[in-house]
């Protein structure tokens, strides 16, 4: 056979094994949630409640509290975390001597593990007048602040947390865009008298349309799958001014066992997401390849 002859069949018997790895460890636990969501189980034995965990979740008033914690902190997020990375990319990206250095230098967040990095920003909270924070605000009379325990500043705190953890990254990605973009563009902006600003945005912006769109995009995913933050710093207080989605799953699994909700809530947050994604690419087709 032509296809034989050609190494298809050579091809696909090295491929079996990179299908069999990725339907086993990515695709299997999907299927098998779907299947816990279905069912009432404690792994020991299940019992088949059908669309029951759904339903459960749906009528937990603490569902809707959850929600509006987790897209609260998404817009906040949004707000601060998201123009940071690119200001600091167009920013390094000037620089002729030290942009290597600066470069190393916003990237040294990221090498802090997350639970370090969230204990250290703890400590840096704490509401006594000797807290961090509150030490620098008291040079200028003012404070204490209760930070983590005011329902008011918890969620923006923690924000500020995961800005600083992550904008590294961001960061890096934006300034590999920002290095691949032709100079002749900026020559030719700069010889017609644009200033910094205009060819930011006639030049910078346009060519990094893209890659914003995509991190925009992941940005959200990320937002909507917060949980190692608010765990440790506030445990979801005060007042679960900070649960979100994710901690409501750890709630429902590991705190009442009860895995079939704690699965029900995860699909359903899975299809959101999912179709959130298909709407934004969908919206946005035209002007990510434009």
């Amino acid at each position: 056979m032509r296809w034989v002859r050609r190494g298809g069949l050579s091809t696909l018997i090295f491929f079996i094994p990179l299908l069999a790895s990725f339907g086993l460890f990515s695709w299997w636990p999907i299927l098998r949630s779907l299947l816990l969501s279905l069912q009432r189980t404690n792994f020991l034995t299940s019992e088949w409640v059908g669309l029951d965990n759904f339903a459960r979740v749906l009528r937990d008033p603490l569902l809707l509290t959850a929600t509006w914690n987790t897209l609260w902190f998404a817009i906040l997020a949004f707000v601060i975390g998201f123009p940071v990375p690119v200001i600091l990319a167009v920013f390094i990206g000037e620089l002729r001597r030290a942009r290597r250095l600066a470069s190393a230098l916003v990237y040294l967040p990221v090498i802090f593990p997350p639970v370090v990095a969230v204990l250290l920003w703890k400590a840096f909270f704490d509401p006594s007048p000797q807290g961090v924070f509150n030490t620098v605000l008291g040079w200028f009379d003012i404070g204490p602040v209760p930070w983590l325990n005011s329902g008011d500043l918890a969620m923006p705190s923690i924000v500020l947390q995961a800005t600083w953890a992550s904008f590294g990254t961001a960061t890096i990605i934006y300034l590999a865009t920002l290095m691949s973009i032709q100079t002749e563009l900026y020559d030719a902006a700069e010889a017609d008298g644009a200033a910094v600003s205009r060819r930011f945005w006639h030049i910078t912006l346009p060519q990094m349309r893209g890659v914003l769109l995509v991190m925009f995009l992941l940005q959200v995913i990320g937002t909507f799958q917060v949980f190692t933050e608010p765990y440790i710093m506030t445990n979801g207080g005060p007042e679960n001014r900070t649960v979100t989605i994710l901690m409501l799953i750890y709630r429902y699994a590991f705190i009442s066992g009860d895995y079939g909700r704690a699965t029900a809530l995860s699909v359903l947050l899975a299809i959101v997401l999912s179709a959130l994604s298909a709407v934004y690419l969908w919206a946005t087709r035209r002007w990510s390849t434009s």
